[in-house]
């Protein structure tokens, strides 16, 4: 199975410093971890590869460094590599770490290279008959278990295990490889983009019936209708009847026991 990690320029949110993102160092050993004879290589289009020679000691052998100026779109390049390469496996972040985050990367390669993508994986394993069984996270714990089988796009979602322990001695014998490609013709995409000036939305009333009727919701809003209208309305009140009326409205939603209720023992 040949595998491609896709790398980012990642800076720390301290110091500043060029540091590889954990998720991106999750999707590493979510691809040592196939257990599969796998061919692993790390892919990352930038000014220069400083960034991502961390993830040589995070489980890399190699890393290739496709050269892109600073500012400039990095989809084309990889697309032409990725292509060129054909992995069954494409391994990502959800986005990148102090630096361009959009997190579209991974969806522009999936969609110049014409390929489904499953995003938010927290685990992956290798079938026999040559298939993916992806973990994908929908929130709240929730696992949804999907069977794809290669070339698809996946992205490491940050519940995904932890990164490997850094090996000094795995870094140093590691290789990051140069490379001219050239970038290949994607069409621009169409943004629609319509600016419009600011309009404060009217607030929902609490309480208001869904498909009522305009009559309806105005009674709701006043407190002439609903929830509101079934209460009492008492100006200036005896302190014994207004003791009255709370106890009975605590009776009616439930908070209290009805009168004359015996007791649970």
């Amino acid at each position: 199975m040949r595998i491609a990690v896709l790398l980012s320029a990642g800076l720390h949110p301290v110091s500043g410093a060029p540091v590889l993102p954990r998720v991106e160092a999750q999707a590493i050993r979510m691809a040592a971890g196939l257990g599969a004879p796998s061919e692993i290589v790390g892919l990352h289009a930038g000014p220069e590869a400083a960034a991502v020679a961390e993830a040589l000691g995070q489980g890399l052998d190699r890393i290739e460094h496709v050269a892109v100026a600073a500012g400039d779109d990095p989809v084309p390049a990889l697309a032409a590599r990725l292509a060129a390469r054909a992995p069954d496996l494409i391994l990502a972040g959800r986005r990148s770490q102090g630096g361009d985050e959009s997190g579209l990367v991974p969806y522009a390669l999936a969609r110049a290279l014409a390929i489904p993508l499953v995003s938010d994986v927290v685990a992956a394993a290798s079938e026999p008959d040559g298939t993916l069984r992806l973990d994908q996270s929908l929130g709240r714990g929730a696992l949804r278990r999907l069977q794809v089988r290669g070339p698809v796009v996946v992205t490491c979602h940050p519940d995904a295990p932890a990164p490997l322990a850094y090996a000094y001695g795995r870094a140093r014998r590691g290789t990051v490889a140069p490379l001219t490609v050239a970038p290949a013709a994607l069409p621009a995409p169409a943004l629609a983009v319509e600016e419009r000036p600011y309009r404060r939305r009217p607030k929902i009333v609490k309480g208001a019936p869904a498909g009522g009727s305009a009559a309806e919701r105005l009674k709701a809003a006043t407190g002439e209708g609903g929830a509101a209208s079934s209460g009492r309305l008492l100006i200036d009140p005896d302190p014994e009847e207004a003791a009255r009326e709370i106890l009975a409205y605590l009776r009616q939603i439930g908070v209290l026991a009805p009168a004359g209720a015996q007791p649970k023992t």
